[in-house]
């Protein structure tokens, strides 16, 4: 089947190295030059374990095709799915003015039918907005062509996006025609082998399912973050806590890990959207403004400790970061918590040696201007002639580190566990003060 994919960032690049992996056509669309040189180049802008290997086999292949021309992709594709950034306005309401304008180029270039699917994350209505935006060109050109709007939301996780792809536990369709689901059935069919994982619905509820879904994983967090704050204040120890919940089918083991916050491009936007969404209907989401406002200050949390321990004045010390990304596998500084905490620390007088597995040229990006801040080429580089470590993202290479190094290494020889990784009494016997997330010290 001939796709096209507009938008080569995260989800549009993911969903048509798929497509194509399976023995689709697919013609990716981007109006940055830069990313298709790239991409042409064999190289990939963002990071995703065995993204850019599929990339180049596709490409090889001739399977996967990029461009700027998207009157060449409106040509191409049977379908078109809309895969573009929707990023959060000021007000917190997801700014559509890039899916729209890709509506208004696909009205301009159509010339017959096709099947246009929204892959973005939107709020309910997007879809309609794009049917409007591509019938309203059609109308100025004169021409009467037919097409179909779909709804087709993502649920990847970065860092395991070609396994969620590949995999997937569902795919939500949302259709109010028979032709545009006949259509993304079929395409769908390599993924759906080993039993049903299409679930058909109108586009309305498709579009809502996307928001809630993050939603809802957003407000486990929340949840389990707020009781460990209370796990503190009673003298209890928040892992323990996890254990017997988790046990509970009911409840499962799944986000329930106390932290220092959610970050990334999906939860705090999506979470954000929503609410906004409520309130332009006249309803007040008081749960999704709870799920903010505790992440928010959850991110702080380890300042909170450090300041605790240390004192509010840092100048003269010096603070090692392990782990930059907001999550592990992947290179996304979006609302990262690390950015909150080394901000922290930088106001309070501290200097810092960070350390990502991947992370690193992104961060050094954001902290180019700061001399107080330093990206180190592994984690004891790092810990060398620093006071505190802070650990921040629970990268695998962090889970079983030298603790008598660090021991000899760290000024002050005390660890800040951002994501509860370390056993308290372990790092007590060799010598470590440790502050975690919701257990008693």
């Amino acid at each position: 089947m001939n796709i096209s994919i507009v938008g080569t960032g995260y989800v549009g690049l993911v969903t048509g190295t798929c497509f194509a992996d399976v023995g689709n056509q697919v013609l990716c669309v981007d109006k940055d030059q830069s990313n298709i040189d790239m991409l042409l180049g064999g190289k990939i802008p963002i990071f995703e374990p065995g993204l850019e290997q599929l990339v180049k086999t596709s490409v090889a292949q001739e399977r996967l095709k990029f461009t700027t021309d998207i009157s060449a992709a409106v040509e191409h594709g049977k379908i078109i799915f809309i895969a573009v950034g929707t990023p959060p306005g000021e007000d917190g309401s997801a700014d559509l003015s890039h899916v729209l304008a890709v509506a208004k180029s696909i009205g301009q270039s159509l010339l017959e039918y096709r099947t246009v699917v929204t892959k973005s994350t939107v709020p309910v209505g997007t879809a309609e907005k794009v049917r409007k935006a591509i019938q309203s060109e059609l109308d100025a050109r004169g021409v009467e062509i037919e097409f179909s709007v779909a709804s087709n939301p993502e649920f990847l996780k970065e860092g395991a996006a070609i396994e969620d792809f590949m995999k997937p536990d569902r795919v939500v369709i949302g259709a109010d025609d028979d032709r545009a689901v006949e259509i993304l059935r079929e395409l769908y069919a390599p993924f759906n082998r080993n039993h049903e994982r299409l679930i058909i619905m109108d586009i309305p509820s498709a579009e809502l399912t996307k928001y809630a879904a993050n939603a809802m994983l957003a407000t486990k967090i929340s949840f389990m973050n707020e009781l460990s704050n209370l796990a503190e204040l009673l003298n209890a120890d928040i892992e323990l806590v996890r254990q017997g919940i988790g046990s509970d089918p009911r409840i499962g083991y799944h986000f329930i890990y106390p932290g220092c916050g959610y970050g990334g491009s999906c939860f705090p936007k999506d979470v954000q959207a929503l609410h906004r969404t409520a309130q332009q209907y006249g309803y007040e989401a008081r749960i999704l403004d709870a799920v903010e406002a505790v992440n928010q200050d959850q991110k702080s949390v380890l300042l909170n400790k450090i300041d605790a321990h240390l004192g509010a004045n840092l100048s003269g010390k010096t603070f090692a970061i392990w782990g930059l990304s907001f999550k592990p596998n992947t290179d996304d500084m979006r609302e990262a918590p690390s950015r909150v905490i080394i901000d922290g620390l930088l106001a309070r007088g501290a200097s810092v040696r960070a350390y990502d597995p991947v992370a690193n040229e992104e961060a050094s990006e954001l902290y180019a201007d700061n001399k107080s801040v330093t990206f180190c080429d592994d984690l004891y580089d790092a810990t060398e002639g620093a006071d505190s470590l802070v650990l921040v993202t629970e990268w695998k290479a962090f889970r079983s580190p030298d603790f008598k190094r660090l021991k000899r290494q760290l000024g002050d020889r005390v660890i800040f566990d951002g994501r509860n990784i370390y056993d308290p009494a372990g790092l007590a016997k060799v010598g470590l003060k440790y502050y975690g997330i919701g257990r008693s010290n």
